[in-house]
């Protein structure tokens, strides 16, 4: 049987450095990369205005991040209040723990998603084939140390914000089903998106995270027009030249 080695392609993501405009949009995810205690924020805008982009951009900017090896909860190699209770009784034990490098990790957490896909719940498979209650992770241990996405966040139902606004302002998740109990650090950037004509953001969502203006099409547009009419400008100037009184100048532009 042959095999071959297949690298994980990645798709290009556009630079955060190329993003023009939206001053307020950048710096407030800025912040909250900086110092993930601020809570989150919320960006609130048309259809293509670029919420998603900046998202992901940003994200991409970050540098790695040193986690135990093969552990699902992004566990961190030294500091005890980032670790799992596994790896905390490694650490305790003075037990040799192996390290790698990965980037911040970004979780999009879509909709339809359940509370058990959120949280976790028990691994079905495990307990089918080997007869054993072992713990599954959900999305919140994989966006620990990370950031945790939501687009259309004020579509979201009511009972999932209130899931992520306790693991955002606590930093830990608790489960306690089916006979498991499990508490694991769910420490991340909560970003929501969402589009003001599709609905209003829940009111907990409003007390709890940073909410950015509302931007949309109207701005972009403003922006592109006064750039056409610079360059525009810029040309004509160019082409028919100026004499360097500033009457003239002034005329001439007042003209245009």
């Amino acid at each position: 049987m042959v095999t071959q080695n297949v690298e994980k392609i990645s798709l290009p993501i556009f630079p955060f450095t190329a993003i023009v405009g939206q001053e307020e949009m950048k710096l407030a995810l800025e912040l909250n990369v900086i110092d993930p205690r601020i809570g989150g924020v919320i960006i609130m805008g048309d259809r293509g205005t670029g919420k998603s982009t900046t998202i992901r951009a940003i994200a991409d900017l970050l540098p790695k991040i040193s986690i135990v090896r093969e552990d699902a909860f992004n566990s961190h190699p030294t500091n005890p209040e980032l670790m799992s209770s596994e790896i905390l009784n490694q650490f305790q034990n003075n037990e040799i723990i192996e390290t790698e490098e990965i980037k911040i990790p970004m979780v999009d957490l879509p909709l339809g998603a359940t509370e058990d896909r959120v949280c976790g719940t028990i691994d079905i498979e495990k307990a089918l084939t080997e007869g054993v209650k072992a713990f599954e992770p959900g999305l919140l241990a994989k966006a620990n140390r990370g950031i945790l996405y939501v687009d259309e966040v004020n579509l979201l139902d009511d009972h999932l914000v209130d899931i992520l606004l306790d693991s955002a302002a606590s930093g830990w998740n608790t489960v306690e089903r089916e006979g498991i109990s499990v508490r694991h650090p769910a420490r991340f950037v909560l970003v929501g998106s969402g589009n003001p004509e599709e609905g209003e953001l829940r009111p907990q969502l409003l007390d709890r995270l940073v909410c950015t203006p509302r931007f949309g099409r109207l701005r972009i547009l403003i922006y592109v027009f006064v750039l056409l009419k610079s360059v525009l400008l810029l040309i004509k100037i160019h082409k028919f030249g100026l004499t360097n009184t500033r009457t003239n100048n002034r005329a001439y532009v007042l003209n245009w």
